[in-house]
């Protein structure tokens, strides 16, 4: 498994291709999900394989929006399935990453601690101090496909999805679930 050489061309691949609009699925979200996932996976003890695993299935993750958006996991599992024979990952190995991939879809489900390590990074900064920075990437990015159309309405769903939303890893647990009520909090300050 030639996993430096998958990494990199994907992401060179991400980052000449993903298109302008994306302003938060855009090559710096792939490369911050795939950092946190790497920092959260050594303080989870994960093995080198699982890391290996976990790390290209973070490269691939939004790799489908390459495509389109809506169902874009399952284009990105297509994209790693076409791709990543050619660096050495097995069957079985494409299947994991896959898996992993698709526990980020919303609402996330992961089934382990490698799934859950992702749907984590993916979330990670709703439990940031950059969560109104990054916020506001997704909030135009939405805004600019139609589907949204009011800050009033962006922050409504906002506290929606922060209500449901919850970290698996004890890791993501003790590091971000403070700073995401806080988060919430000042976002529902806004609504009120």
């Amino acid at each position: 498994m030639r996993f430096e050489e998958a990494v990199k061309d994907i992401i060179d691949q991400l980052t000449r291709q993903l298109p302008a609009q994306l302003t938060y699925h855009s090559i710096h979200h792939i490369k911050d999900v795939y950092q946190t996932a790497k920092a959260i996976a050594r303080q989870e003890g994960l093995s080198e394989n699982d890391t290996h695993l976990l790390l290209t299935a973070a490269s691939y993750h939004d790799a489908g929006f390459l495509k389109h958006a809506q169902g874009h996991e399952e284009e990105s599992c297509r994209m790693a399935k076409a791709a990543l024979p050619a660096y050495g990952y097995t069957s079985h190995n494409i299947e994991q990453i896959c898996a992993i991939i698709m526990a980020t879809r919303i609402p996330q489900t992961p089934h382990n601690l490698v799934e859950q390590i992702l749907a984590d990074a993916d979330l990670d900064y709703l439990g940031r101090d950059d969560f109104f920075s990054i916020g506001n990437q997704l909030f135009t990015e939405l805004k600019t496909a139609g589907t949204i159309h009011t800050e009033l309405e962006w922050n409504r769903m906002q506290v929606k999805f922060m209500e449901a939303h919850h970290y698996f890893t004890g890791t993501s647990k003790r590091l971000r679930d403070a700073k995401k009520e806080a988060n919430l909090a000042l976002v529902k300050a806004k609504i009120n």
